[in-house]
């Protein structure tokens, strides 16, 4: 190479890193997108507890935050089995005033507030939302007030700021997410809801309890992942009252319609739970080959603390 040219390509290239120096001086480094973690906390349905399964619950992780979907019974303990530290816990939402979705809400924030939980939290659902967090730090005072003048822990109704949902639309939003709701049906319930969760890398929509719905399907169009309860009538007990098994099948969605929601929405992803009946449990592919035979996209069958 001629030594001119070489001189020549060599301050070349010297100017043209001090330039990318200044450039990256001048312009902050773009942080990662965070990631929003999807962890099944609890995937059997009813009220009773079952051996093989923990009550319904859900969380996304993003960053050092945290959103609970329902509080099934054991939900504390669940997300403590997931490594979900309880301080990072900022909103908790209610799908529907059931027990086996609302069982443990306060107690997963007296739980929290107990270990080392500092910060306000903000929780969602259908009245009587508020009076359920006013009743319940009435009937735990006691315990409340021991632990602020004994372990000098902060009063714990400042941290707690429940809102009601009434009607469907934007519900909040922060930095991280965008969540908006709408009403499905659950039959005998006065507000039921499903929740869409758009996060800065994937939407994913919680479905509560229903039966097949129109309102699910126009929340959930185009979500990544769509999580929702699923039925099994051919495991319903045969001694179960006609009564109820005729509400059960009038509140809740096969796994076969189940896939036809998926594929009417245009998910990415159809993660099944809120299993009913939950015992016996049976093989995946029992849950799964119903909903394939309408929706062609993943189908997950739910499995406690399962992070997808």
């Amino acid at each position: 190479m001629h030594p001119q040219v070489r001189c020549v390509s060599r301050r070349t290239f010297i100017q043209t890193a001090l330039s990318g120096l200044v450039l990256a001086r001048a312009t902050p480094a773009r942080a990662a997108q965070p990631h929003a973690r999807l962890i099944l906390l609890g995937t059997a349905g009813g009220p009773t507890p079952k051996p093989s399964r923990a009550a319904p619950a859900n969380a996304i992780v993003i960053g050092d935050r945290t959103y609970v979907i329902d509080c099934g019974n054991g939900v504390a303990r669940q997300l403590a089995l997931a490594g979900v530290p309880m301080t990072s816990i900022r909103h908790v939402f209610i799908t529907h005033h059931h027990s086996d979705h609302d069982a443990d809400y306060g107690n997963l924030l007296l739980l929290a507030w107990g270990d080392a939980l500092r910060t306000r939290v903000d929780t969602w659902g259908p009245p009587p939302l508020r009076d359920m967090t006013e009743l319940f730090l009435r009937l735990n005072r006691a315990d409340i007030e021991v632990r602020q003048r004994d372990e000098g822990r902060p009063p714990l109704a400042p941290l707690i700021h429940p809102h009601e949902v009434t009607s469907e639309g934007l519900v909040m939003h922060d930095d991280f997410v965008r969540v908006t709701a709408a009403r499905v049906e659950h039959p005998l319930v006065p507000i039921a809801l499903a929740y869409r969760f758009d996060t800065p890398d994937r939407a994913i929509v919680f479905s509560g309890d229903t039966r097949p719905s129109e309102r699910l399907i126009a929340l959930a169009h185009g979500a990544d992942v769509l999580v929702h309860e699923v039925l099994l009538p051919s495991r319903l007990s045969p001694t179960m009252p006609a009564s109820v098994r005729r509400h059960i099948m009038n509140s809740h969605t096969t796994a076969e319609d189940a896939g036809r929601v998926a594929a009417a929405a245009n998910v990415k992803m159809l993660v099944l739970t809120h299993l009913v009946p939950t015992e016996p449990p049976g093989p995946d592919e029992d849950w799964i080959a119903p909903a394939r035979r309408h929706f062609d996209g993943s189908i997950v069958l739910g499995h406690d603390l399962m992070e997808l």
